[in-house]
C-alpha cells in the first residue's frame, strides 16, 4: 500500500476506475503524475502488480467503511442503506467501482487479478447477506426475502446504477 502512495495511488485508481484495466497504461499514469514510467516500474514490476496493489488499497478503504457501518447501523436495513450511500459517493464523482471496472474485462484479466476481484464481490455479497439476515431478525427486512439472492441483487443493482449514471 505504501508503494501505491509513492506513485499517487488515488490518481492511478481514478484512471483505472474511469478506463478499466486495459484502458490505462504506465505511460498514462506517468504523464498524469509527472514522473517517468521507470519510476512506476520500480514499485510495480507489472501492470497486474499495480492493479493488485490498487485493489488492496480499495478493499482496505471499504473494510474500514464497512466496519464503521457495522458499529453505527441501528438495524439491518440501515446498514444496507449506508452501504448504498458508499456507491453514491462514486456516482457523485462520476466514477464506477474499481472492481466493476476490472470485472467488465472478465476473461481478459490476468487470472490472479480476476480471482481477487471475484473475492471482493463475494465478500461484499456475504456482508450484505449478513445485514439482510440481521434485518430479518430485527424486523427491518421482510422475513420472506431470500438473503443470498437479495444480496446479489443489491450489489448488481448498485453496480449497474454506477455504470448507468456515468452515461447519464
Amino acid at each position: 500500500l505504501e508503494a501505491v502512495a509513492a506513485v499517487n495511488g488515488e490518481l492511478a485508481e481514478t484512471l483505472v476506475r474511469a478506463s478499466g484495466y486495459a484502458g490505462f497504461s504506465y505511460a498514462d499514469l506517468a504523464a498524469a503524475v509527472g514522473i517517468r514510467k521507470a519510476s512506476i516500474h520500480h514499485h510495480f514490476r507489472t501492470k497486474e502488480d499495480l492493479a493488485t496493489a490498487l485493489l488492496a488499497a480499495y478493499e482496505a478503504r471499504y473494510r474500514t467503511a464497512l466496519d464503521g457501518i457495522e458499529r453505527e447501523a441501528s438495524n439491518g436495513l440501515s446498514g444496507i442503506l449506508a452501504y448504498a450511500r458508499l456507491y453514491l459517493g462514486g456516482a457523485e464523482q462520476g466514477l464506477g467501482c474499481l472492481c466493476a471496472a476490472f470485472a467488465t474485462e472478465g476473461e481478459r484479466l490476468p487470472e490472479g487479478l480476476r480471482r481477487e476481484v471475484g473475492a471482493f464481490f463475494a465478500r461484499h455479497i456475504a456482508w450484505i447477506e449478513t445485514r439482510l439476515r440481521q434485518g430479518q431478525a430485527d424486523g427491518s427486512v421482510r422475513a420472506s426475502l431470500e438473503p443470498a439472492a437479495q444480496a446479489r441483487l443489491v450489489v448488481a443493482g448498485l453496480e449497474g446504477a454506477l455504470v448507468t449514471e456515468r452515461l447519464l
